[in-house]
């Protein structure tokens, strides 16, 4: 068995061989038939047009191959790249803002301890590029500067790029327009869609959002890192790049039904819980195991467990959120 999997993460102890196997020999089939398909979509041209067939395609998943190449077209960071020659290294060789510098820094050696591409040891180590791509958006972006959980995102973003510019440009895409202001220091499109998640919990999930009032455990405890990591480290790598593909081509709504669906799906196990800490816990324990493994399978249940969900009706929820969270000040 490898220890090590195809994107440099280590393995945990606990890691099941067994049942991981079983299902990648039947992803890989899914894999390969996705992957003709995507090879005759792009019939060797770089470009595609957003369109029903495209986001189907997206929603079963687009073939590592391809997924750079279409992460950048369709969240717009191809055309701002093309836009925008040699900005990239332009901030790279201006002047720097210390203190931004120094939070980049500190946090480089906590950014995936249990990846060996990101070792000091490691050739090429993928520390340099990470510290470049985060320090150029620090300067790019001064509203946002750097703020603890975007080392992870931009992390994901070289590991499937493999390129220090393209993985900015998605970076740039993600947090300048597809969430909304989740990393500013005030940090409130964050706070706001915790409170959005807990609103929708409401409406499709009552008797959990009733337990969680009960005992008084507010959503930001057992979901925050779920919106700022974007389920990095959270869910397995496979399935966190599916939910990605989508991320990208449909925007924020993805997490929303992320969300939804692991809590609707583990309805029951959650209500066992009788206190605080046991509730936290089942929130742990809900994104581990082969429900979550089994990506394919996962990522058709997000379009159909959580119901509807329109962006009309996140927005609205997002704005009656926001309204209260500035009155509480």
């Amino acid at each position: 068995f490898c220890r090590v999997d195809p994107y440099g993460f280590e393995r945990p102890d606990d890691f099941d061989y067994e049942s991981y196997e079983a299902f990648f020999s039947r992803y890989l089939v899914v894999l390969t038939r996705r992957a003709i398909k995507w090879s005759k979509l792009l019939k060797g041209n770089n470009t595609i047009q957003k369109s029903l067939k495209v986001k189907r395609y997206i929603r079963k998943g687009i073939p590592n191959e391809h997924r750079a190449l279409i992460w950048m077209i369709v969240s717009g960071a191809q055309t701002n790249m093309e836009q925008n020659p040699g900005y990239y290294h332009r901030l790279l060789e201006g002047e720097k803002n210390d203190k931004l510098v120094e939070a980049i820094k500190t946090d480089m050696n906590r950014t995936f301890p249990d990846n060996v591409k990101f070792r000091k040891t490691a050739d090429p180590c993928l520390q340099q590029t990470l510290y470049n791509v985060l320090v150029a958006y620090g300067h790019h972006n001064k509203a946002v500067g750097y703020c603890q959980g975007m080392n992870f995102i931009a992390g994901y973003l070289i590991l499937i790029t493999k390129n220090e510019e393209e993985s900015f440009w998605l970076l740039d895409a993600l947090i300048g327009r597809i969430l909304p202001d989740y990393y500013s220091p005030a940090m409130l499109g964050l706070k706001t869609d915790q409170e959005v998640l807990g609103e929708l919990v409401k409406m499709k999930v009552p008797a959990v959002a009733e337990l969680m009032e009960r005992h008084g455990v507010m959503w930001t405890l057992v979901v925050s890192r779920w919106f700022i990591c974007l389920f990095i480290d959270i869910l397995p790598v496979e399935t966190v790049l599916r939910i990605w593909d989508c991320l990208f081509y449909e925007g924020s709504k993805i997490i929303f039904r992320v969300a939804l669906t692991l809590i609707k799906q583990h309805q029951a196990f959650i209500l066992e819980a009788t206190n605080f800490p046991d509730i936290c816990d089942k929130f742990k324990q809900i994104t581990k195991g082969t429900f979550v493994t089994e990506c394919h399978s996962f990522m058709q249940k997000i379009f159909t467990d959580p119901g509807s969900l329109s962006m009309a009706t996140i927005n609205k929820l997002r704005e009656t959120c926001r309204e209260k969270l500035l009155s509480q000040g």
